[in-house]
């Protein structure tokens, strides 16, 4: 019996009729060495653009390197190595940044990782739109990456990316090779969306 296509595995699905493109997004840690072209990287991050943000600061910063130049190394090298095992095959990886306050007046802006968030999900969703997946991480060393990229003090690093096209799971280290063949599961509503603390609105 020939195996099932990790993209139809990793396929969710819902009673309620959500887009098609929740249901398709997924975080592979297998990825193909297929290079990601200029043209689809404008596009993923002018989505990220988009993003809603406090008072229309648009706080992001990313930081973005292809394989083989010296900003990806740079996120390369500062990852765990238990995230070095497999993000060492993504083509692109980038790094996402958070200005901590306001260009307007200095003050600090509460809501700046938040919409970092905002506009790193409009990039997995319009990666997803174009066949390609992104996989976040938290493992890195944040003073050490900041340091490297020569960020200002003003940004935080939140977040590292991995991002290219679907590869072969069986090229992953074998820790993560069940994983990947996982299906997606989420919460239901009435376990997050609340009238009260004890009464679920939905």
């Amino acid at each position: 019996m020939p195996e099932v296509p990790l993209e139809q595995i990793k396929r969710a699905h819902s009673d309620v009729p959500v887009d098609e493109v929740f249901l398709r997004r997924w975080s592979p840690r297998a990825f193909a060495e297929q290079p990601v072209s200029d043209l689809n990287l404008r596009i993923l991050f002018t989505a990220g653009a988009w993003a809603a943000s406090s008072y229309n600061e648009q706080p992001w910063r990313f930081v973005l390197g292809r394989k083989g130049d010296e900003p990806w190394k740079h996120i390369f090298t500062h990852l765990t190595t238990p995230n070095q095992s497999w993000a060492k095959m993504a083509p692109v990886l980038y790094a996402g940044f958070a200005k901590k306050t306001f260009a307007r007046d200095g003050k600090p802006n509460p809501a700046a990782v938040h919409d970092l968030g905002a506009a790193s999900a409009n990039i997995a969703l319009q990666a997803t739109r174009l066949g390609l997946h992104t996989h976040g991480m938290v493992g890195f060393d944040k003073p050490g990456l900041h340091a490297a990229l020569g960020a200002p003090e003003d940004y935080e690093p939140v977040a590292c990316w991995a991002l290219g096209y679907l590869g072969d799971a069986e090229g992953l280290p074998e820790t993560y090779r069940e994983m990947e063949r996982q299906p997606r599961q989420r919460k239901p509503l009435d376990q997050f969306v609340f009238a009260s603390w004890s009464s679920a609105a939905l």
